[in-house]
């Protein structure tokens, strides 16, 4: 009988042989797919505490993200492309998940978690699980079992956050870990990852944010910067630069245009070679 632990054995299989997939789920897939793309070109950024977004964050800018969040910079084109090619790989391996004979349910569902709303992506066999499409080098993560150590963006805490806001859930049977089932985007690989559930932490960090966005002016700013090479700049690190609010930050910053993407510098020793974004979005 299929379980989570046969889950990616089980999609492989179906994959790789002839059979495929009925009609009717491969219809639902794409229906869903279509859904998600719709949703995702139009989505407006939600205001207020989510429980996706309880990992660690910048107090001031989460802030800005709840009590002025119209001073988000505005995400770029192919930047939207990017996020929406996410929810189509999601919808697909939970669609192939279903066609492998694995018991899907509680797609979407809402829920609260002291206040905090959020959707989980689905509950498999009785257990939460959050689809996660990655490049190559941050697969390798999620398969070698290593993202607890090195997790920026909190998916970790997203789980926890699902998990204990379905404690009550009879879909969930299994209450005290959960999963994230991971797609290497460029070769297809897949891994699943499974985390102890962390209650009392998620709550903890619950009470503190709201602490946070409930003052009546921007805590400091903790984003996190690294050296820009030996040149004695600085820059943001990968978390901060990610972040739609770091102008609110950093009303000085300067982008610098690197054929590897931008770099947000934060101190300028020496002004690097190659173009700067002197446009700035606040």
């Amino acid at each position: 009988m299929p379980n989570i632990n046969t889950l990616i054995p089980d999609i492989y299989s179906l994959v790789g042989g002839e059979d495929g997939i009925t009609d009717f789920l491969a219809s639902n897939m794409g229906a869903d797919i279509a859904s998600a793309v719709q949703t995702s070109l139009r989505k407006q950024p939600r205001r207020g505490l989510r429980l996706s977004a309880l990992g660690p964050k910048c107090p001031c800018q989460l802030w800005y993200s709840v009590n002025r969040p119209e001073l988000a910079e505005p995400l770029p084109p192919h930047a939207k492309i990017k996020f929406t090619f996410g929810h189509i790989i999601e919808h697909m391996i939970i669609g192939l998940a279903k066609a492998a004979g694995h018991e899907v349910t509680g797609e979407q569902d809402e829920l609260t978690l002291d206040g905090v709303v959020g959707h989980r992506d689905c509950v498999i066999d009785g257990c939460i699980v959050d689809v996660k499409s990655a490049a190559s080098r941050s697969f390798l993560k999620f398969r070698d079992k290593t993202i607890s150590q090195d997790d920026p963006f909190g998916y970790l805490d997203q789980l926890d956050g699902y998990t204990v806001a379905s404690l009550d859930d009879p879909l969930v049977r299994i209450k005290d870990r959960a999963y994230l089932l991971a797609v290497d985007k460029q070769l297809g690989h897949l891994a699943l990852y499974e985390h102890k559930i962390r209650s009392n932490s998620i709550r903890s960090r619950i009470e503190l944010y709201k602490e946070y966005v409930g003052r009546p002016s921007p805590p400091d700013c903790n984003c996190g910067t690294v050296a820009d090479g030996k040149s004695g700049n600085q820059k943001l690190d990968v978390r901060a630069s990610y972040s739609a609010y770091k102008h609110c930050c950093f009303p000085n910053l300067r982008t610098f245009l690197y054929a590897n993407g931008p770099a947000y510098l934060t101190r300028v020793v020496r002004v690097p070679d190659v173009p700067e974004l002197t446009k700035t979005l606040h």
